[in-house]
């Protein structure tokens, strides 16, 4: 009898040596491997809302554009983990995104919130090589206001790896009054449409580091900025002289004025210009969302998605069509002419439509 029990729990032993790194293998995401080459953080209080969003109010919209370095040794194939606030009130992921190549549109990922651990986490369409770099975007809602006479929050980011570039850009809403930032930006610069942007450039940033931003300004109503700019008329001015109304549509494509020009080469992501100051980092930047919004707004996943769902989203967006480099030309064209004003935003979601 005793050695029955002997053997059995001799088996037992042998099983858990084996199991057992296994399981604590799989719980965590190899962060400290994972070291940053790039990291850009947009952070926009009331640039745009959610569907269904509380309109009494405000909302802050955070983008992540990333680029880290498997130095893990190997091949990489499991989740990567994301830190973000989700017990925030109103939390919730808008996307998670990663970018196959320089030359290929992003392509939207299944992701999972986990609150226990305080993560968004989502497995890469292929494994992420050993040496090789991985592009990826993460943008969520949430609600960190403090509403009295005035809107108060303060952006919390504590950097959880090495990173050898760190850029925080930081949008007053147009419309805003009275608003201040502590610590003071390094760099300002102003849209056409009065929207002030700061920007705070960091190197070889620290793990652990920790970087506050407190912001306070008066805005009366929760308008989204997205929604003013929608409502005005273009700057007089010779770049947008001669196109508003339907004629915008017909010279989408085939005029596309000297703004248009210069940002056309750009990548869909700031994250190579990120320490360009100047409105150029608008386009490369923040309007991948609005890329990814017209794209995606009958489609958009949720942050407890459906896994289904989720994959037919994928596969749209890797569709054959959306990689020719004529139809990426052309994306990138309206979404400088939408950053310039010389289409709405109605006109650009149709004719992003059209090129699939």
């Amino acid at each position: 009898m005793l050695k029955k029990l002997a053997a059995v729990v001799a088996i037992w032993v042998l099983f858990a040596n084996f199991a057992l790194p296994n399981v604590k293998a799989a719980e965590s995401f190899p962060v400290d491997q994972f070291p940053y080459k790039e990291m850009q953080i947009q952070v926009m209080p009331e640039f745009d809302y959610p569907e269904k969003w509380p309109e009494d109010q405000p909302s802050l919209l955070v983008g992540y554009y990333g680029t880290f370095t498997n130095k893990t040794g190997k091949d990489f194939n499991g989740e990567i983990e994301f830190p973000a606030p989700v017990n925030d009130k109103n939390f919730e992921v808008y996307l998670v995104a990663e970018f196959p190549s320089d030359d290929e549109p992003e392509i939207q990922r299944p992701f999972e919130v986990n609150k226990d651990k305080g993560v968004v986490t989502w497995k890469p369409s292929k494994a992420i090589k050993n040496d090789k770099t991985y592009r990826f975007v993460i943008e969520y809602y949430t609600n960190p206001f403090e509403v009295t006479d005035s809107k108060k929050f303060t952006f919390n980011y504590v950097n959880p790896v090495e990173t050898e570039k760190l850029d925080i850009i930081m949008y007053s809403p147009v419309k805003a009054e009275d608003f201040k930032i502590d610590p003071a930006a390094a760099n300002t610069s102003e849209s056409e449409y009065g929207e002030k942007l700061y920007y705070y450039q960091y190197t070889n940033v620290k793990k652990n580091e920790p970087i506050n931003l407190n912001v306070s300004y008066v805005k009366k109503d929760n308008k989204s900025t997205l929604s003013v700019l929608s409502e005005q008329a273009p700057p007089n001015d010779e770049n947008h002289s001669g196109v508003s109304g339907d004629t915008a549509t017909d010279q989408v494509l085939n005029n596309s004025g000297d703004n248009s020009k210069k940002t056309s080469d750009q990548p869909i992501i700031g994250i190579g210009g990120a320490t360009v100051i100047g409105i150029s980092i608008i386009i490369a930047g923040v309007f991948v969302f609005l890329g990814l919004k017209g794209n995606t707004r009958n489609s958009k996943p949720s942050g407890t998605s459906n896994k289904k769902t989720q994959k037919k989203t994928v596969a749209e967006k890797s569709a054959p069509k959306v990689t020719k480099k004529d139809s990426q030309d052309q994306k990138k064209k309206l979404r400088s002419l939408l950053v310039n004003g010389e289409i709405d935003e109605e006109t650009y979601e149709r004719e992003i439509k059209k090129l699939g």
